[in-house]
């Protein structure tokens, strides 16, 4: 077998067993009008706080918006430095430089 026999990621059949929770809930969001938080986002984030045992849980649009809410609930901002890695996606930088603060590169 060569590297190029290893198979992607079968979304398909990851789906299969959950598919008609999928649909319900692609459906209920679909019918709603509700795609940026609405009653399945704020279900969601109940379920996600409850299943960690924490008081609270936010869902972000994306990994970058994820860096970025943290780094200001931390007070994050203008004229401060953050250390973080150059190997990383660059979306760990630019979440920092985005605030004004100045990354420092812990491993360069």
């Amino acid at each position: 077998m060569s590297t190029r026999d290893v198979p992607f990621l079968d979304l398909t059949a990851q789906h299969a067993p959950l598919l008609p929770e999928l649909e319900a809930a692609a459906r209920r969001v679909l019918l709603s009008g509700q795609f940026i938080l609405g009653p399945e986002v704020a279900a969601f984030e109940r379920e996600l706080a409850d299943a960690h045992g924490v008081a609270h849980a936010v869902a972000v649009s994306s990994g970058s918006d994820a860096l970025l809410a943290l780094l200001m609930a931390h007070g994050v901002g203008p004229g401060d430095e953050v250390v973080t890695t150059p190997f990383s996606f660059f979306a760990s930088v630019e979440a920092i430089v985005r605030l004004g603060a100045r990354p420092v590169f812990a491993d360069w």
